[in-house]
């Protein structure tokens, strides 16, 4: 009776952890889906407006005016590409007002563009600018004044059109030749000629100032924030460091931006260049990235040139490779922060989107990448069910030896060991297709959270975003009720098919002798239900697709394995 008093207090504790500490700790390491993107309302799908995290929008200073009017005030330079449209303001010569064409703030079919840069002055500063520094004293100056008026080649720079920026300021002339490829990738040549009659000391200088954080939220997973490559390695900041103190680096081949979930802006010097790359707050609590050269001297009647990059625009697996491999820049897909696992989450990546393009929907891709997953651990599984057919044969010899060694746990362990290696058999081979599961359910979790391509992405159905939970909440009965219920209730359809596919997928297996263990399979399933509800709708079909295919495969093996479902002989004397 002592025994099972103490089995049901352990397992109390254990329900006790998962309900209460379970979430937080989860939420920490695997922090749930983007939010989602429509709510059920009396049955139907009903899209939702843009929330925090969609883009980085309204974050300037408190007197902020029309942002349409700020655009009128000064002359511009249109910038029209397939992926891209804005403006750079001729004084300044600041790129500072940016839209992306292929990608919207919601679901809605008249929802706007993400807007990604804006002026000062209006809400959402966010721009980036060129220039030329030399240093004074312990200052760096910067020689082109911030607010010089700029004169254009064209009125439109698009990629086939580049425009040249030209100004003169005392005896220096500026040109700045701008170029820009099809997707998100500026080319800057900018130049400057003495006129004077004198050497004059110069550095090429960029710059990208935000004037306050990201909406967008930085966690373990995700890293929303400021960002520099320099020695060869991602260097993943947040905001609050360089509240503190401003960030050096001394590198060659790097660059220095904002990330944030979806976007990137980044300024990129040539990579063969030494450079400082630098994330600060200034004295107007804006945020800072920049990179600077060491200052050349240009003698009278010569000019300097440098050719760098800015890149503004969405963090597209592909593209970011592309850049990396065909410009050279060191770590460009760090900007996609894929962490430990990245060896296993990029390679799914790439093939989901293969079965995506093949298919045309994401979450049958899902469910195809799950099939292949299964049938290459299929002979592992295998060789875990002939374990399990041999573990089971031998539980009762296992029992008779707990007992007839209950107060000798040292001798117990040895004489257990003794007859796994009489028996031939390995407790722990049982595990293994689980242990490999593990890493593949977190990869794709990640893939699911940090890419692009699974943002806004439709399964079926009420179904919208593979990336976010369910939102076919039954509590509410789909929206019918006018209340919203709180986070750990909010259980959606698919985290109901979850339990109810890992319940018999559970109940399939023989019952274990332990009554603990057997209270807790029990509740498993159920618990897993509210555990995974938070997370990507793509992550638990991707689960339950799997779960159906183990229910399949088991009722298969078992055939194969009649030892698994014969009753256990429970009185065999131990050796």
């Amino acid at each position: 009776m002592k025994e099972d008093q103490k089995n049901i207090l352990i397992f109390a504790l254990i329900a006790a952890f998962a309900l209460f500490a379970w979430t937080p700790i989860m939420n920490y390491f695997f922090p749930p889906a983007n939010p989602p993107v429509t709510k059920v309302e009396n049955g139907k799908s009903v899209p939702l407006p843009a929330g925090p995290g969609t883009a980085p929008t309204a974050n300037a200073p408190k007197a902020n005016r029309d942002r349409a009017i700020v655009l009128q005030e000064t002359r511009r330079v249109l910038i029209e590409t397939p992926r891209l449209k804005g403006s750079i303001n001729l004084q300044g010569a600041r790129f500072d007002d940016l839209e992306l064409k292929d990608y919207a703030e919601t679901v809605k079919k008249d929802s706007p563009p993400i807007r990604l840069l804006s002026p000062e002055g209006a809400a959402g500063s966010y721009f980036a600018q060129f220039n030329w520094s030399r240093v004074q004293g312990d200052q760096r100056v910067l020689l082109a004044p911030a607010n010089l008026v700029w004169q254009a080649s064209a009125p439109k720079l698009t990629p086939a059109t580049p425009v040249t920026l030209t100004a003169v300021n005392g005896s220096q002339r500026y040109t700045i030749e701008l170029s820009v490829d099809a997707n998100y990738m500026f080319t800057v040549k900018q130049s400057i000629a003495n006129l004077g009659s004198g050497p004059i000391e110069a550095a090429p200088y960029a710059q990208i100032v935000r004037s306050e954080k990201s909406t967008d939220l930085d966690q373990f997973a995700a890293n929303v924030g400021p960002m520099v490559v320099s020695g060869g390695s991602a260097a993943y900041l947040n905001y609050g460091d360089i509240e503190k103190a401003p960030a050096k680096f001394e590198t060659r081949g790097g660059w220095a931006g904002f990330t944030d979930h979806y976007w990137l802006t980044s300024v990129i010097p040539a990579q063969g260049s030494d450079v400082t790359l630098t994330q600060l707050q200034t004295p107007n609590k804006a945020f800072l990235a920049d990179y600077t050269l060491k200052p050349r001297i240009v003698e009278a009647g010569t000019q300097m040139t440098y050719t760098s990059h800015f890149f503004a625009g969405a963090k597209e697996v592909k593209v970011l490779d592309a850049y990396e491999k065909n410009l050279g820049i060191v770590q460009f897909d760090r900007a996609i922060d894929w962490g430990w696992f990245g060896l296993i989450e990029e390679p799914i990546f790439w093939y989901l989107d293969l079965l995506f393009h093949t298919v045309g929907n994401f979450g049958v891709a899902i469910i195809l990448l799950t099939f292949t997953i299964r049938l290459l651990l299929f002979p592992i599984a295998q060789r875990q069910f002939a374990s399990m057919a041999n573990m089971r044969a031998i539980q009762p010899k296992m029992k008779a030896l707990q007992e007839r060694y209950k107060d000798d746990k040292q001798k117990q362990q040895t004489e257990i060991m003794k007859l796994y290696k009489e028996e031939k058999v390995n407790p722990l081979a049982g595990c293994l297709p689980l242990l490999l599961q593990i890493p593949i359910m977190f990869a794709l979790y990640k893939v699911l959270l940090l890419t692009i391509e699974m943002r806004h992405q439709p399964f079926a159905l009420w179904i919208h975003d593979l990336s976010a939970p369910d939102p076919a909440t039954i509590i509410n009965l789909f929206g019918y009720l006018q209340f919203t219920p709180p986070s750990f209730l909010a259980i959606g359809v698919i985290p109901v098919l979850l339990g109810i596919s890992m319940y018999f997928q559970i109940r399939l297996n023989p019952a274990p002798m332990d009554e603990m263990q057997k209270q807790i399979f029990q509740i498993m399933p159920w618990m897993l239900m509210f555990v995974m509800a938070p997370f990507a709708v793509g992550l638990q079909i991707y689960w339950i697709t799997s779960n159906i295919i183990t229910i399949l495969q088991q009722t298969w093996l078992y055939s194969k394995h009649p030892a698994l479902k014969e009753p256990v002989k429970k009185d065999v004397p131990a050796k």
